[in-house]
């Protein structure tokens, strides 16, 4: 009879030598499909001659529960792995007590207590299933750029002389492994505990920008057109930014040749699977805009603010029918502070539902705008193009030039030229329909809502609100140094994707508060002179004593105040005597 198989086998550690090196590991068995098996080896650790294990990169991204299953020997020294069940709140470094530091930390500190505030660093505990040390890897890499604007190379370098939330030194190979250990499950699991701090009704606008490529192994990078004008390939990043806790809440990479309207369903169904509340007021641009989309947001009862192009049938039905004007259209109210004239339609729609219903639209309306200023300019622009134009084609007959049907619609959309069989202009004339209808639609604009009770004036106001998305983009290229993808390989890129957003969530929060504070904008005229004026503040650590953090002062004090984060003990700028206080009244007798 067969010996009965012990459950706890897999999980148990032995040594394991192998050319001169020591190793904690476990060897669970692998079954394949054609019935045969083998041993696995997995590496936990080293362990030292008198049998102290020294946890590996596999054992500190492992989850907790996955580390309480393995089965150590009763004779091997634990006590490195007791040092990394710390769980020490930020803003209050422990005392590692094995060398002397003294390390900048201020900038360090201030990030950490905004990861504090906004729940960020709990989510991350949650996502990582109390993974401490994943965590603070994580934190740290998301900081660094921030902090110093250098790639990924200098990053141990930097924690020599700062106090970042990781105490192990990150080499390139230890990032490489970190962001190839993060999951796409850990990254729907982080959008969804962002979820529940969105509250209901926020506006959300939904944008995306492209990203270089130094890498060429990527699957998401072999198309698309570079609008940098540089020799690289790019992805397309696309964010969802919350307008209400000024924070993004969503993120995603697309091939770079995919245009923004054919992203919408992914992003609608990431953030239904997320958990994101289906009453939030979506705000796009015009890339965004399609039938399709139009009808999504119908059928899934979506609220959405939507800028749409005037060339649209709906829109130019709307602007032929007022008529020819002067100054302004008649019908067309003036709003006194934008100094635009505008005007609200209802806009009757239906779409096929399941079977044969259909469902009506809820409130589509059509905003339009008009702006006597800009359609001086956009008529003398017109103009210019169509001079210009001429002048081009004019030059390349002459030369007896090539040109394809592509090259005509993009570059010259204002005349219809007539080719030969191989490309030659045979003649070309002014397209009247185009001319006049875009002198027709000069100055204006639109936009559509959708289940909402906006007034025009409203939405405009509502959609100008996405100027501080496009900031968010120029920090992220900027700031942030995420202006290329510097990885190789599709499992470290989910990671750095993650690390990224949450370096945005920590630098959208400081922007958002540095921007709203005129007092802290007199003391630093930029968000990044904030970490400047932070950076000086110490850590400093001697062996077996206590940490201290070096006082805060000057305009220090004023950012701590401006952020609302309580100072350390023992950094504040007064002194409360330790004198104790004598006691009122007559003195006691002596015994006689």
């Amino acid at each position: 009879m067969a010996r009965i198989a012990n459950a706890n086998t897999p999980y148990k550690i032995t040594l394991h030598i192998n050319g001169g090196y020591r190793y904690a590991t476990t060897r669970p068995l692998i079954k394949h499909e054609d019935g045969s098996h083998h041993n696995q080896s997995i590496h936990w650790g080293t362990v030292t001659e008198d049998l102290k294990f020294i946890p590996g990169k596999r054992y500190l991204y492992a989850s907790l529960t996955e580390r309480d299953k393995l089965i150590f020997p009763e004779e091997w020294d634990l006590s490195e792995v007791d040092k990394l069940q710390s769980n020490r709140k930020p803003g209050r470094p422990a005392n590692d007590g094995e060398e002397e530091q003294n390390r900048f930390y201020g900038d360090i500190w201030l990030l950490e207590q905004i990861a504090e505030k906004t729940g960020l660093r709990n989510d991350l505990v949650k996502v990582f299933e109390g993974n401490q040390e994943m965590v603070n890897d994580v934190m740290t890499l998301a900081m660094f750029p921030y902090l110093t604007g250098y790639n990924y190379n200098r990053v141990a370098r930097w924690q020599r002389i700062a106090k970042s939330p990781s105490k192990n030194l990150l080499t390139p190979w230890d990032i490489t492994r970190l962001t190839q250990t993060i999951t796409e499950q850990q990254r729907m699991s982080l959008f969804s505990l962002r979820a529940a701090r969105v509250s209901k009704g926020a506006f959300c606008a939904i944008d995306s920008t492209s990203r270089s490529a130094y890498g060429d192994s990527l699957a998401d990078i072999k198309w698309g057109k570079n609008k940098e004008g540089i020799s690289l390939p790019q992805t397309l990043e696309v964010v969802v930014y919350s307008l209400e806790n000024h924070l993004p809440i969503y993120y995603r990479t697309f091939p770079g040749n995919i245009p923004d309207a054919r992203t919408v369903s992914v992003i609608l169904k990431d953030l239904d699977d997320a958990g994101f509340n289906k009453d939030l007021i979506y705000i796009t641009d015009r890339g965004y805009e399609s039938v399709k989309n139009i009808e999504q947001y119908i059928l899934t009862d979506r609220a959405v603010l939507m800028c749409i192009k005037v060339g649209t049938s709906m829109v130019q039905e709307k602007i032929l029918a007022l008529g020819t004007f002067g100054a302004r259209p008649e019908g067309m109210t003036l709003d006194a502070n934008s100094k635009l004239y505008y005007v609200q339609y209802e806009i009757p729609y239906e779409v096929k539902s399941i079977g044969d219903k259909i469902k009506k639209a809820d409130r589509l309306k059509l905003n339009l705008y008009f702006d006597p200023v800009r359609r001086g300019s956009d008529q003398l622009e017109l103009d210019l193009s169509v001079a210009r134009q001429k002048a081009a084609l004019t030059e390349i007959q002459a030369e007896d030039g090539e040109l394809d049907k592509d090259m005509i619609a993009h570059d010259f959309p204002y005349f219809k030229v007539v080719l030969d069989g191989q490309g030659h202009i045979i003649s070309f004339e002014e397209d009247d329909h185009k001319i006049k209808l875009a002198m027709k639609t000069s100055g204006f604009f639109a936009n559509l809502t959708l289940k909402t009770d906006m007034t025009a004036v409203e939405a405009l106001e509502s959609y100008k609100r996405r100027d501080e998305q496009e900031k968010y983009f120029q920090q992220m290229k900027s700031q942030m140094v995420c202006d290329r993808q510097r990885n190789w390989s599709e499992e470290g890129k989910t990671g750095r994707l993650l690390i990224l957003f949450v370096s945005l969530i920590l630098g959208s929060y400081l922007r958002h508060v540095w921007r709203n504070n005129e007092a802290l904008k007199k003391i630093c005229p930029s968000s990044l002179e904030i970490l400047d004026e932070m950076r000086s503040i110490r850590c400093i650590e001697h062996k077996n004593r206590a940490t201290m953090i070096t006082p805060f002062v000057g305009a220090q004090l004023e950012i701590a105040k401006a952020f609302g984060f309580e100072i350390p003990n023992g950094c504040e700028p007064g002194y409360t005597s330790r004198k104790p206080a004598k006691k009122r009244g007559r003195p006691r007798k002596n015994p006689s």
